[in-house]
């Protein structure tokens, strides 16, 4: 069958893909930008690419005609926009009349658990965007899951965030707040066995762990199977707003993520039992279980996904990484730095490992620092680190840098500034004739922005200097 998968770049869309191709499916990955599409795949016969956007329908005409199913798998968890529902809403309208203009038999759509009377605007909003993609058309079938348990989704790296760093909590009363965690292997299992099953067609089932768990039951379990012992105190008192403020300066996660988090977490998001587990044959891990496995692919460095990869991390881009691949020179300052490379092959692999665990081979204290201070600043700061230790591709997030291209066989690196500037700044290397060419250029914005380029530049002579030099020894 042909399946069209939006949100391939996303936490599950880049798991469900390669479920799909192994069962025998073509895959047609959506993406808003093709500098994002997955450079493993650009050699498989079974995936094919295209660019659609789907709050803009006129790039919805790049959809296939001859697809059979496809998967709605777009959020904006961490959309600030006060117009945010709004927009799910077109987004959905969007993708359903371009599909009901294909051959597409059946739509699945990964919801949340929405099952108590009061709710969170991003579960309000997920419930309607379930009611919009109903159509005589096709057949919809809907799984609404609570909490995500995997590598690299946005709930386990806070929650191991707060489990590593902080011995004692003192954490909001919504600890005591009641979940049931699902392991991301078992929903990717159920978003691939329902592919064309007859009997899941226009169904919605809750799907869900056997472990009924309050958040504060969560990090504690989750402290043992780290062998860590913690204390947690939950206190009436926090706010929504000091709770938010908690989890971003304590976790890697952004203010406007924690937000949305601290909204959801208030509610209650208990499953209701269906039979959906023996018709697809799922057999749900615990969370115990979900957490081992986890760290499993942690410590093999096999995280095919993470939430900080995703634009939802993203201090200043939406997705359009093209916008910033040329990089301006009118009105930018620029620290221009060329070395003659002896081993250029052992160069590259310096700075596809750059950031992170890695550091920044030189004054990595001083790296530290800004993100401190972009932090205080309501910024992301440097705890996103990275994904792989060693790969990185365009759209890939790298501390406070976004990846906007990356081509090992080029020999260039060009990231692109998140952290909170008074204007722009892209940092590139790029190895040619035997050269490492290393430059750092900002667009100022404004008087601050200039002001701000004067007072950084006595540091960037020595830093840049370091870096460019540790890059090039042998």
């Amino acid at each position: 069958m042909k399946i069209l998968v939006t949100g391939s770049t996303g936490y599950i869309g880049k798991r469900l893909i390669p479920l799909l191709i192994n069962n025998g499916h073509t895959v047609v990955c959506a993406v808003r930008d093709l500098l994002r599409a997955d450079k493993n795949y650009l050699e498989e016969p079974l995936i094919e690419f295209i660019e659609a956007d789907f709050l803009k329908p006129e790039t919805l005409q790049n959809i296939p005609k001859d697809i059979n199913i496809a998967y709605y798998l777009i959020h904006s968890m961490s959309n600030s926009s006060s117009d945010f529902e709004s927009l799910e809403e077109k987004c959905a309208i969007n993708f359903k009349n371009a599909i009901e203009k294909t051959n597409t038999e059946q739509v699945i759509y990964l919801s949340g658990i929405t099952n108590e009377e009061e709710l969170s605007k991003h579960l309000r909003s997920r419930k309607n965007v379930e009611d919009t993609l109903i159509s005589n058309q096709y057949a919809l079938t809907i799984f609404k899951a609570g909490i995500i348990v995997g590598s690299g989704s946005s709930s386990f790296e806070i929650i191991r965030d707060l489990v590593e760093k902080l011995p004692f909590m003192i954490a909001p009363k919504w600890l005591n707040t009641k979940t049931q965690p699902l392991a991301v292997r078992d929903v990717l299992s159920f978003l691939s066995g329902a592919a064309g099953n007859k009997t899941v067609y226009n169904k919605t089932y809750d799907v869900f762990g056997p472990d009924i768990l309050t958040y504060k039951q969560m990090l504690l379990q989750f402290a043992e199977v780290r062998d860590l012992k913690r204390y947690i105190l939950t206190v009436p008192v926090m706010t929504p707003k000091l709770s938010s403020y908690w989890l971003y300066f304590v976790t890697s996660t952004s203010y406007k993520l924690a937000t949305s988090l601290v909204d959801s977490m208030g509610i209650e998001i208990v499953g209701k039992p269906s039979n959906i587990n023996k018709i697809l044959q799922v057999n749900p891990l615990n969370y115990k279980e979900a957490v081992k496995l986890a760290f499993e692919k942690i410590e093999q460095n096999s995280i095919i996904s993470s939430w900080k990869d995703s634009m939802v991390s993203s201090g200043r881009l939406r997705n359009q990484l093209h916008k910033y691949i040329n990089v301006p020179t009118y009105g930018c300052y620029k620290d221009y730095k060329e070395r003659e490379v002896c081993n250029p092959d052992k160069t590259i692999e310096k700075i596809w490992r750059i950031g992170g665990s890695t550091g920044w081979y030189y004054g990595t204290y001083l790296w530290r620092i800004r993100g401190y201070i972009d932090k205080l600043f309501g910024g992301i700061g440097l705890r996103r680190g990275r994904t792989s230790p060693t790969e990185i591709d365009a759209g890939d997030s790298l501390d406070f840098w976004r990846v906007i291209f990356a081509d090992k066989k080029q020999k260039k690196l060009l990231l692109y500034a998140e952290m909170k500037l008074p204007g722009e700044a892209w940092l590139e290397f790029k190895i040619e004739d035997g050269l490492l060419k290393q430059t750092a250029t900002f667009r100022p914005r404004g008087l601050w922005g200039r002001l701000y380029w004067y007072s950084v530049l006595p540091f960037h002579g020595f830093i840049f200097t370091g870096l460019i030099n540790s890059l090039i020894k042998p």
